[in-house]
């Protein structure tokens, strides 16, 4: 079969269109633009009119890139934290489905369920610790992803998964007001990170083989490492960040005012404002888990919503 998957974050709004048959998922399309729909949706809990624009315009661009792939067999569009905590998101449901996209707006369950899916999968039989850093929460899990290469979706035991409402746009939005950030800042910013996470591993018994960090923060951080301009996925997925090579990055860009930020090669230049904020997170998550580095990976709930789609 076909599908489609959109994802619509606080953020980033992706699309990706793969078919999937006994041979396992094959890429077709793959896009992903900074529209941040969450800005400001932190301290108003509504969805700006400016950025409901902006992001309905981008999907409705996808939308015609869907519809270049037709027959496609399944369409299956996601938002998440942005759209959970604005009390207009109806608002931006019905004008998406103007558009020609029916939009649903899940929990954060089941986007650390979906996410978890994704990611585990080019790791089965390893346990894993998963963390998903977005603009508006961080998911994380812990797992593994059973079954033999030749079943295309594989068996999940998850054994632990929770979302957190704490994400790099929501944290810039909160604590990182100057530039760059102070050091004060950082440090109030690290502080909430590790008092907001550290119940998922004082409750949990966690025994992994690998530390997973999926999104735009960790794979800005191997982009950043080896230069890559421009992005290549291939070059960054499954590739191991040692945590010395993470702090020099992470302490060299936080020191940089953001327009000097924008133009270090391998990041984003939308990205750059909130960049800061991901790394405290991702550090702070190192540290709660007492690991040396992480595994990035471009594999997250975009192939989650593939493989879903085909086990529903």
């Amino acid at each position: 079969m076909r599908v489609a998957a959109i994802d619509i974050g606080t953020v980033t709004s992706r699309l990706f269109i793969a078919d999937v048959n006994e041979s396992g998922v094959m890429p077709l399309c793959r896009k992903s633009v900074i529209t941040n729909l969450g800005e400001g949706v932190d301290a108003s809990g509504r969805l700006s009119d400016e950025a409901i624009a902006r992001t309905v315009e981008q999907i409705a661009r996808y939308k015609e890139v869907v519809d270049e792939y037709a027959p496609v067999d399944s369409l299956v569009a996601l938002a998440t934290s942005a759209s959970r905590d604005a009390e207009n998101s109806d608002e931006f449901v019905g004008r998406l489905r103007d558009v020609g996209v029916e939009l649903s707006v899940i929990p954060g369950s089941r986007e650390a369920e979906l996410s978890f899916l994704g990611a585990s999968n080019d790791f089965r039989g390893e346990d894993i610790l998963f963390a998903d850093i977005g603009g508006g929460s961080t998911e994380l899990a812990f797992g593994r992803a059973c079954g033999s290469a030749e079943s295309v979706v594989p068996e999940i035991e998850l054994h632990a998964s929770r979302s957190f409402d704490i994400g790099c746009r929501r944290m810039t939005e909160r604590f990182l007001k100057s530039d760059p950030p102070s050091e004060y800042e950082l440090e109030q910013a690290r502080a909430w990170a590790i008092e907001t996470l550290a119940p998922f591993f004082e409750e949990e018994s966690i025994r992994f083989d690998r530390l997973v960090a999926v999104a735009g923060t960790p794979t800005s951080v191997v982009a950043v490492r080896d230069s890559l301009v421009p992005y290549d996925s291939s070059r960054v997925h499954k590739v191991v960040v040692a945590r010395e090579e993470f702090d020099d990055v992470a302490q060299r860009l936080c020191a940089l005012p953001l327009e000097e930020r924008k133009k270090v090669a391998g990041i984003q230049p939308k990205r750059a404002g909130v960049f800061p904020a991901g790394v405290v997170i991702l550090d702070a998550v190192m540290s709660l888990a007492k690991v040396d580095g992480f595994t990035a990976s471009e594999s997250d709930i975009l192939i989650g919503i593939v493989l879903d789609a085909l086990r529903s």
